[in-house]
């Protein structure tokens, strides 16, 4: 499910990212830029107040929701992003290019997924999965008390992979 949620986001870019402005919340359309497996990248300008937001408070959290699925993403952003994928945002997105002159433009910020939540509508029962990408952990969440006493399927076995990104392993002889 964790891949089925990270293909998601690769395929429904156009989300709704909060911020804070001091203690009030700010939502925006936003567009992920990039995805490299659980980590989202960004474009901004400068000018803009939502980089003075995030230079102040750099916790977020993002949604993506198309035809009763729905991805919720939240972490801490980080400003370090290399210039060889910076020039890849610019080169591959259009409406960066149509608006700014150059890549160096811009300032860029990625997420690496902290916490992401899965909501399915679709099946039944409803599929309701909360990962939490630090630790490593699954937990199911509440999707209904038509199906809070039903025994549902084990929850996914995540397993540290590659630059410590976490991807789900099998078990007896089915991708969980």
């Amino acid at each position: 499910m964790l891949q089925k949620a990270l293909k998601f986001l690769s395929e429904h870019n156009e989300i709704a990212l909060a911020t804070c402005q001091g203690s009030l919340p700010k939502l925006r359309m936003f567009q992920i830029m990039h995805q490299q497996g659980n980590v989202l990248y960004f474009a901004t300008s400068a000018k803009k107040a939502i980089w003075k937001e995030l230079q102040e408070n750099p916790n977020v959290e993002l949604l993506a929701y198309s035809d009763n699925v729905s991805v919720r993403c939240s972490g801490m952003v980080n400003f370090y992003v290399d210039n060889d994928t910076k020039r890849w945002i610019f080169d591959h997105n259009d409406v960066l290019s149509h608006l700014y002159t150059s890549y160096d433009q811009l300032e860029y910020f990625c997420l690496p997924i902290a916490d992401l939540d899965f909501f399915d509508l679709t099946p039944t029962p409803p599929v309701n999965l909360h990962f939490d990408l630090m630790e490593g952990a699954v937990d199911k969440g509440y999707v209904g008390e038509r199906f809070s006493k039903l025994h549902l399927a084990p929850l996914p076995i995540l397993q540290r992979g590659h630059a410590g990104v976490f991807f789900e392993i099998q078990t007896e002889g089915r991708v969980l």
